[in-house]
């Protein structure tokens, strides 16, 4: 009788441990630290995740534990993700990923069976929510002053990004990159300086930002930069000079001499042509006034040959008449 008197009094008395604290985990939550709450919690559970305490960035470890009562052995141990099992049955105890992504964020639990002296059936643990956090967006490349800048023009491309607060002693190398090739490897700073802009720098860019154990890296979208060459001016219109009139009188049809070889004209010649493009302006218009002073010469030079000419039949026919008047 004493000893039935004993084995209800425990039991009454376990039972009124279990409400208050029941009780207490209900309404105290909010004022235990996550360890008290770890220890609550084994008080009423045969199985719990233990999961970290500390927020997850991605590229962080992960480590879960299928903690059972008085640290009593297992056997079948599963985790679980989303209520789907994330491999087969096994003895080990922990789950362990190296490097995490924000996709294994999610809600985790355990089952295992106790295989002694625990109540020999399969024991399942509440659920317990992992969320992942993001170490760094995306960055984003910005290019001052313009994407289109001039010739010559200074240009600075910005990788821009930002860490949590958290883990803001962590430190990120930058890469750029042009048209698939590098233009700069894994620098701490988050800046390309171009001192001189040319037609060459044009192309399409992109940077990265990475750990330094390369286990987070993130890429940007693409800009393209298009460097705007220098205004080529054109040579001022040429004018050809009037036809000069000849002071000397032509010849009368009767004392004209034979038939005399077509006279060249101040016609543009074959051999210069119009200066080809080039890349200086002031080497273009220098060009254009030495053809113009060409073409102004060889008409000079027409006009000569045709008073020469017309100077030579005059003076053959004062020739002719002297030698009529002495005979």
């Amino acid at each position: 009788m004493l000893m039935k008197i004993s084995v209800f009094e425990a039991a009454e008395d376990l039972n009124r441990v279990t409400m208050k604290l029941g009780c207490v985990l209900t309404a105290g939550v909010l004022y235990f630290p996550p360890t008290m709450l770890w220890a609550v919690q084994m008080l009423l559970d045969w199985l719990i995740l233990q999961g970290p305490v500390s927020p997850i960035f991605e590229g962080d470890p992960l480590i879960l534990r299928c903690q059972a009562w008085q640290d009593w052995p297992l056997t079948q141990v599963t985790f679980y993700r989303d209520g789907s099992a994330m491999g087969p049955p096994g003895p080990k105890r922990e789950l362990s990923i190296a490097v995490v992504r924000e996709a294994d964020s999610g809600h985790y639990h355990c089952s295992g069976i106790f295989r002694s002296p625990g109540p020999g059936s399969p024991e399942t643990a509440s659920p317990v929510a992992i969320k992942v956090q993001e170490l760094f967006p995306v960055p984003l490349l910005r290019v001052t002053p313009s994407a289109e800048p001039q010739d010559g023009d200074p240009v600075t491309l910005s990788c821009q990004t930002k860490l949590p607060l958290q883990r803001s002693t962590a430190r990120l190398f930058y890469s750029f990159y042009k048209d698939s090739r590098i233009v700069r490897d894994r620098s701490f700073s988050p800046e390309l300086q171009i001192p001189t802009a040319s037609e060459a720098h044009s192309g399409s860019y992109w940077c990265e930002a990475a750990t330094e154990d390369n286990q987070v890296w993130k890429q940007s979208s693409k800009l393209e930069i298009r460097v705007q060459g220098p205004s080529s001016s054109t040579a001022p219109p040429t004018l050809n000079p009037a036809p000069q009139k000849s002071a000397v009188p032509e010849p009368t049809p009767a004392a004209s001499p034979g038939p005399q070889p077509p006279l060249s004209t101040p016609s543009k010649d074959p051999g210069f042509s119009a200066p080809a493009q080039v890349s200086d302006p002031h080497l273009y218009h220098q060009m254009g006034i030495l053809l113009k002073q060409m073409q102004d010469m060889r008409a000079l030079l027409g006009h000569l040959v045709t008073e020469l000419r017309n100077l030579s039949a005059l003076l053959k026919l004062e020739t002719t008449k002297g030698s009529a008047k002495y005979e």
